[in-house]
């Protein structure tokens, strides 16, 4: 049984598109012309999902598969399963309700390897950047343990939660954006369009202009004169910044300094220890040992920094140790949370702890990212202030002495 993509045409004309499960390509044209539509292009989906999802799983910017959507998707099977429903029934009921194409398309190839015998594990193995290792391990331990419909509503839990901070990180920053683009999209404006034609008559005016105002006209030649050479230049720099942060040791050096950036490196570090404990918390709670357990948190933290602190951690707990101490002596991660640890490691409650780490950390972040955004709102006024007031004097200013000549002539 193989999976077929198709585009087909309804009795009214309408375009339709969906995926059957079919033994050939006639056997899928005939089932969809019993079902009341006729195909126009029908093609194996396992062969567009090589070109489409192999590797890197390349994926239009306007049909990506987003962490929201795996969330909803892991809530609805582990709902599906925990009301009874097998596992390819389910597959095929989110199947028929998800909108996201690329989506679609995994989700098809997934019915199709579970009708063929394989484990759900080894059906979502092949799609690395839509199910991380993490989920994976779970599913591993879910299948395992019989446990699947649990397992999966601990992921959804733990996989809204990251969505929610997420969101809340990413609305806090919209609005200083918006400011910060509208304010300079004003200054080019003027920089580019109004003090050119001020210039003409400020030389026709004659006389010495004022300080503020050369500035402005030395400023709005640059502008104008050198934007072919500076654009490209800008333009480059980013294209540049970015392969070097892309590099081992460009990695390193961007890396630490988010973390030691000011204001905002305590949001990051914050963020990255708020997912360390979550994401270990919920690991260790479905099964998945220690060490391993560990190896999957070390690549979701998003910064080597602390990927390189957790790593040295299981080489320790390795050998022994507890894991309190090695995270204590690199420096990274708070007080109260290795403190934490080291109690939930004595008493049996690791699993907990990590839990309320993760809670209150989160807590944090919401109410520093709050603080950073209040902040900032007045810092980002004052500047837009101070930057209208320089254009509103420099061009003032010669015209009041232009009026003092006139006056005085």
């Amino acid at each position: 049984m193989s999976v077929y993509e198709y585009v087909a045409l309804d009795k009214k004309g309408r375009e339709r598109k969906g995926f059957v499960d079919a033994t050939g390509v006639s056997t899928a044209r005939q089932q969809l012309r019993d079902s009341g539509i006729y195909p126009v292009e029908i093609y194996p989906a396992r062969e567009k999902k090589q070109s489409a999802f192999s590797g890197a799983m390349e994926i239009s910017l306007f049909q990506r598969i987003s962490p929201k959507d795996i969330s909803l998707f892991t809530r609805q099977l582990s709902t599906l399963l925990g009301a009874g429903i097998p596992l390819v029934s389910s597959f095929s009921i989110l199947l028929a309700q998800t909108k996201n194409q690329p989506l679609q398309k995994i989700l098809a190839q997934i019915r199709a390897d579970l009708t063929e015998g394989k484990s759900l594990t080894a059906s979502m193995e092949i799609y690395p950047n839509v199910f991380p290792p993490f989920y994976i391990n779970m599913v591993r331990v879910g299948e395992a343990s019989g446990t699947l419909d649990i397992v999966l509503e601990r992921l959804a839990d733990f996989l809204e939660s990251n969505v929610r901070l997420r969101s809340k990180v990413t609305s806090a920053m919209i609005y200083p954006i918006l400011m910060a683009g509208v304010g300079l999209l004003i200054v080019a404006l003027m920089m580019l369009l109004v003090v050119p034609r001020m210039v003409e008559l400020f030389e026709d005016m004659g006389g010495e202009l004022p300080l503020l105002t050369r500035i402005l006209i030395f400023l709005s030649d640059m502008a104008t004169n050198t934007w072919f050479i500076g654009l490209p230049l800008t333009i480059l720099a980013i294209w540049w910044f970015k392969r070097y942060i892309n590099t081992e040791k460009g990695r390193w050096w961007w890396d630490g300094v988010r973390l030691r950036a000011p204001l905002f490196g305590p949001v990051v570090r914050l963020v990255s220890v708020a997912r360390f404990a979550r994401t270990l918390a919920t690991l260790l709670t479905s099964g998945v040992p220690v060490l391993s357990s560990l190896d999957i948190v070390k690549t979701i933290v998003n910064n080597v920094v602390m990927a390189k602190a957790i790593d040295d951690s299981k080489v320790a707990v390795r050998e022994g140790e507890s894991l309190a101490t090695p995270l204590q002596k690199s420096g990274l991660f708070p007080p109260m949370m290795t403190h934490m640890i080291a109690i939930g490691e004595k008493t049996g409650q690791l699993e907990g702890m990590l839990k309320n780490v993760a809670d209150a950390y989160d807590s944090e972040v919401d109410s520093r990212v709050t603080m950073l955004t209040a902040v900032m709102e007045p810092v980002m006024i004052v500047g837009m202030g101070i930057m209208v007031s320089f254009l509103v004097f420099a061009i003032l200013m010669p015209m009041l002495k232009m009026n003092e000549v006139i006056a005085g002539g």
